[in-house]
This record gives structure tokens, sequence and C-alpha cells, in this order.
């Protein structure tokens, strides 16, 4: 039964966790920082966090540069730390979820230090090699998301390799059964270790045309765009049609260990909700989600069309929603045009996401409506910016750390001088403790939410039927059963008045703290408002 399924309908929490919290006062989070703050977490009403790489790796890209699959980096702790972490978290009623990187290694993985030696040696196939063209330049005009040709060139075997990022995360062939009983028994290891599934990295990404044919141009892009990478049209180096056959693999493997779950990374191109219709499933991976929602403009025509898809793509797959995570700017400040009201848009986002159909992932201080950040040049750190700003200063200013403690030495995320990224003093305002003491925070906003939301099962996995309003509102009701909720959003900041007929049957959750309740026939709802409630629809089908 879709009930029993913990996954249908669930909140996980992105940890970020170099981010999270220090537990050994070296300025980076770690596994025993996130150890003492898991019951933080539990008190949200999340069912399941997703711990992001904590993997032995030399950290060219924050951890998604893999040197040892088994291994934990000594910065983060220690494989009894992950054990404490695991246990702790299923103490709680907890699930944990850890990110597996498919698509790459680290150039420091003893897999390409093998392969990279020579043509002929038991690796040697297990990366992406081409031979040069004849004037020896790369196979292709393939770019890197980061920067540059997706080609650098290996001496040793007069070849090269592709790296879809940085040229120090070599492209693994999927294609290559050795590579994949190696990635199912890697996964494995964790999985006897008690996690209770996966986030898949980069789904796109992980399969190609094996033809290397040139990607063409993409026409419809700006001359000024500051990465050459969207002047190309992606239809050979990612988002292969092949990938729905590795995806049933996956599940395959993962439908051995009962209860775990799998989800996926989609990318922004184009069609990402079909592609997530065509690769979730029962036969393919649980759930999945895109960074396409998340880049996507805001406003009533993109949530409207993508709510529609969604409830479409539910009834055969399943959407997981995030409107943050590391790769992105932090959705109160990217998706908040005007500027005003930081923390009323904030709670209208999380509000969203409540009622969404599909289940959700919420990233680490979305639940305090932190704003993205703008930081000095000499503190980032993420390559991507590094390499583009100051057209683009990276995703370091939605990766600062957790303020836990307003007036204490780094907000209370490290007992060192320092943090490995700065945390900027607007952040310190918005600190656990002092929202913990308020009523009306954005986190006192978050808890009821969720817990309104727990009591609903209509908003986890009941069918959704959009209600005809004039912009900037839009509405939904969602129903299983006999329950059914209605939601109304301002997505403006200016007030509205909703007159609609029949909301005499409407009973607003004033619990919830949303102060909009009918009244003379209409619903009067301030800047980014937001009116939750229910209705008695005995009999009416949605």
């Amino acid at each position: 039964m879709v009930e029993a399924e913990w996954w249908r309908g669930a909140v996980i929490y992105e940890v970020y966790l170099q981010s999270f919290c220090d537990g050994n006062g070296d300025g980076i989070g770690d596994l025993p920082g996130l150890l003492s703050r898991l019951d933080y977490i539990a008190s949200l009403g999340v069912d399941a966090i997703w711990i992001t790489p904590f993997y032995r790796s030399p950290m060219a890209d924050c951890g998604y540069d893999v040197s040892d699959y088994r291994a934990i980096d000594p910065r983060y702790g220690t494989l009894a730390d992950f054990d404490a972490v695991v246990a702790q978290a299923k103490a709680l009623g907890l699930k944990v979820l850890i990110d597996q990187v498919w698509s790459h290694t680290s150039i420091e993985h003893p897999w390409f230090a093998e392969s990279r030696s020579s043509r002929n040696n038991g690796k040697a196939d297990w990366f992406v090699w081409a031979d040069p063209r004849s004037d020896g330049g790369p196979p292709n005009n393939w770019l890197s998301a980061f920067g540059g040709p997706a080609w650098k060139w290996e001496p040793a075997r007069r070849q090269y390799y592709l790296h879809h990022f940085l040229p120090d995360q070599p492209k693994l062939d999927l294609t290559n059964e050795r590579v994949l009983e190696a990635h199912f028994a890697n996964a494995e290891f964790w999985l006897l270790r008690g996690v209770d599934g996966f986030r898949f990295d980069a789904i796109d990404f992980m399969l190609h045309d094996d033809a290397l044919r040139d990607n063409p141009p993409n026409l419809t892009a700006q001359s000024t765009a500051w990465n050459p990478f969207r002047l190309q049209r992606h239809i050979h180096d990612m988002c292969q049609p092949t990938s729905q056959m590795l995806m049933s693999r996956i599940r395959r493997f993962i439908d051995r260990f009962p209860n775990c779950v799998t989800v996926g990374e989609m990318s922004s191109e184009v069609g990402a909700l079909g592609r997530i219709a065509n690769m979730t499933g029962n036969t393919k991976l649980h759930m999945a989600y895109t960074l396409g929602v998340m880049k996507s403009a805001f406003g009533v025509p993109m949530i409207r069309g993508a709510i529609e898809e969604a409830a479409v793509l539910n009834r055969t797959g399943w959407l997981c929603w995030g409107f943050s995570n590391h790769d992105v700017d932090r959705v109160a400040t990217r998706w908040n045009a005007s500027g005003k009201d930081p923390q009323r848009f904030a709670q209208l986002s999380l509000a969203l996401l409540a009622c969404l159909p599909g289940s959700v992932c919420l990233y680490q201080g979305e639940e305090l409506g932190l704003p993205n950040v703008n930081l000095p040049s000499d503190t980032i750190r993420d390559p991507f910016g590094l390499t583009f700003m100051p057209a683009y200063m990276g995703r370091d200013g939605g990766r600062t750390p957790m303020p836990w403690i307003a007036g204490a030495n780094q907000a209370g995320f490290t007992q060192a001088a320092t943090s490995w990224l700065p945390i900027p003093k607007c952040h310190a305002a918005l600190a656990i403790d002092r929202q913990e003491q308020d009523r009306d925070s954005t986190l006192a906003c978050y808890r009821r939410l969720i817990a309104w939301r727990k009591q609903h099962p209509a908003l986890r996995v009941g069918e959704l039927e959009m209600i005809a309003l004039p912009e900037p509102v839009v509405a939904w009701r969602r129903r299983y059963r006999g329950d059914c909720v209605t939601a109304f959003f301002n997505l403006s900041d200016q007030p509205v008045s909703v007159e609609r007929n029949d909301l005499a049957t409407f009973k607003a959750a004033c619990e919830l703290g949303f102060v909009t309740v009918p009244k003379d026939g209409a619903l009067q709802l301030p800047p980014y408002g937001v009116s939750l409630g229910t209705e008695n629809r005995d009999g009416k089908p949605l």
C-alpha cells in the first residue's frame, strides 16, 4: 500500500556536512558535529537525513571527487563516528541516506591511477578514453560544465579522458559491467552498515553517446552567456535514453534491501520532469528531483506548470521537490526578486513545499529562512566560482556554515577562530537559539507546517486539483480518501483579495499562524500570504 512506503511524501533534510556543525574545532563540519545536533534535526519532524559526501577525497570539488568509496575522509571523522551517527539517527526515528557519486572519481582514485598508466592494464577500460582527432585536438566539441573542454590529454596513453566537471574528476564508463559491479559492492558496504538508501549524484551525466558525436549549437542561448557550456545543446554528452536501463539495474540491486530507497538528481537541462517520469517508478529509481525547478523564474506560471506535470508524473513515477540545495543560491534570495519581507517570503516557500504533490528535500538552513550571501572574492572555495568570477561567484554563498547561537564565536558552528567559509552577520541574527524563542519565527512556522503535513495523508500522497484563480494567486486542493486540504498562496509582494463562492466549506488552519481566514466571502492575503485549511468535500471527486 502507498501509506506503507515511508518515502512517499517524506521530508528529507539535506546535511551539507562541512557546513553543518564542527565537532573537533578545526573550522570544518564533521560527523561528530552532526551527531551532536541530530536531536535538532529530529525536532523538525523530518523523516530522513541525506548526508553529502564524507568519503576520502582531495576536495577539489568539496568531496564530489572521491578517492575511496569506503573510507571516511579524516577531516570528517572515522568509520566509528559514522556508525554512531547512523545508530543515533535510527534511535531518533530518522532514516539515513548518503551520496553515491558514480559518474566520476577523483583523479587520485587508485582505479584511475591504474587506468591512466597504459592501454592494456586491468582497468584500462574503466574510464572514458578516446583518441585525438587527426590534428591532435580533443575527440569532439564537448564542454565541461565547469568551463573549458571536457577532455584532458594523458601522455602515458596518448589519449584524452572525459571529464564533465573538473579535470580532477575523470568520467567512469558505466557501460562497463566491472565498473558497475564495483559500484554495487561499495554501495552494499554502506547498506550493511545500516544506511536506508542513496542520493545518486548527476544522473543526467552518467551515460553519453558511444559514437562521441559533436553537440550542436544552442541557437537560443544569448551570446553573453558567462558559461560556454550553455552555448551547446547537450544531446550527446548527457541525458541519454539508455539511462533508463541503468536506473532499472540500480533498482534491482536496491530491492534486495527492504525499505531502502533511491533518490536521483536531474540537471536543469530542458525536459527534466519528463526524464524523472521516465526514470522513476516501480522498476526504476524510487524518486528524483531536478535543479530545473530551482533555476526557473519564480511565479504562478512556473509553479502551476510544475505542479500540473508532477500531478501526472506521480501516477507512475515520483517527484521529490527541492527549492534549495548546495548547488544553487538559497531560495529566500533567489526567488524573492523584490527583496521585500524576506522572512514572510521564506515562510511562503516552506508552505509551498509542505503542500506540493510528492516528497521533499529541505536544505539545511532553509527552515531558518537564511538568505544567500555575497562573499568576498578572496574567501571563495568553489572551483565553479573561481573559474567564472566576477560574472558568477559560485555556490559558496549558499554553503556558509549553520548559525546555531547568535552571540557565540562563529555563531556556535565551531570553537575555532575561523570557519572554512565566513558566517555572515545576517545569518547570525537568524540563529537557531534566537528563533527557538520566537513563536513567530520561520523555524517555528516550519515546525508547525511539517506537523500539519504529517496529520494529513492528503498532503503526503493525495491527488491534486488546481483551483482556477487569477495571478498572482495560485491555489489547489488535495485529497486522499476522506481527507481534503486546500491551499492558497499569494506569490506577490502586494496584498490580494480572493473571492470564492465555495469558501463556505473552507476551514482555515489558524494554528499554523497564517492570519488569513475568510471574511465576508473573501480571503485577504497579505504580501506573500498563505492560507491553508481543510474542506468537507465528501462526494465531490477531484
